[in-house]
């Protein structure tokens, strides 16, 4: 039995891990030709050996030749490109008066240079086969309300969806949607990372600071990778043909907007 994806070629960046490798498990449960790429070789082989057919590719989004060697790789591997989901990111709570022009300058490059750089790759080759295309963005609740600890990641997220948004006027004429869906606090190893950064720094017990973060959750706890895939199969099949320019909210009702 046919999959909502059956057949679509999918690029998934920062699969190696979290999101990114649900995501991919995901798709390719529906039928994808899923392309599992990540700046972590290791990582992305990992999660490409748990997926039947998919290729590892090692990435760095900040890098553009690196980029289009991804996309030339999938095109090779499986003839065209069909769907990316720019989902590779980086996060690190600093209080506001200690982001630093180097912590800013690391989060803004992989966080948004890296998603305007495989948004435009990707673009390309979407215009050179010419039949149109999906780009999902992985944006946050970020985006939409600034959180203490995390001023630089919030500033890096709302220029996701402001390119999420530009591009969806820039390419409608030639068949390309773009859309973005925005997870609040998800149980992921990037959570994880964090949480024990906040813990040692303000003496708190392994778990408490996420915890007090998710309080305001209105489903009553943070979400899985499981409960992204849902939205991520919309936004590649069919069924999101009439949307563009976009952002959906996956995060249990924390940021109500």
């Amino acid at each position: 039995m046919s999959g909502r994806v059956q057949d679509t070629v999918v690029v998934v960046t920062g699969a190696g891990r979290g999101i990114g490798a649900g995501i991919a498990r995901g798709l390719a449960a529906e039928g994808a030709k899923v392309v599992v790429a990540d700046l972590d070789s290791e990582r992305a082989e990992a999660t490409a050996d748990s997926i039947a057919g998919a290729l590892a590719v090692g990435v760095d989004v900040t890098d553009r030749g690196s980029v289009q060697r991804l996309i030339r790789r999938t095109v090779d591997e499986f003839g065209e490109l069909n769907v990316i989901f720019n989902n590779a990111g980086v996060s690190r709570p600093e209080r506001f008066l200690d982001i630093t022009e180097a912590s800013f300058e690391r989060i803004m490059r992989v966080n948004a240079l890296g998603v305007l750089i495989a948004m435009q790759e990707a673009a390309r080759q979407f215009l050179a086969h010419g039949r149109g295309g999906k780009i999902v963005n992985t944006a946050s609740i970020a985006a939409r309300q600034g959180f203490p600890d995390f001023a630089h990641y919030c500033a890096s997220k709302a220029g996701v969806v402001s390119f999420t948004q530009a591009a969806a006027r820039e390419w409608a004429e030639h068949d390309i949607t773009v859309n973005a869906f925005a997870p609040g606090v998800v149980d992921t190893p990037l959570w994880d990372d964090l949480d024990a950064v906040l813990a040692e720094r303000d003496h708190k017990a392994p778990g408490e600071p996420i915890a007090e973060f998710s309080a305001g959750i209105l489903r009553g706890r943070p979400a899985t990778p499981d409960d992204i895939v849902p939205t991520a199969l919309f936004l590649a099949s069919r069924d999101s043909d009439y949307m563009t320019g976009q952002v959906i909210m996956i995060d249990g009702g924390m940021v109500l907007v």
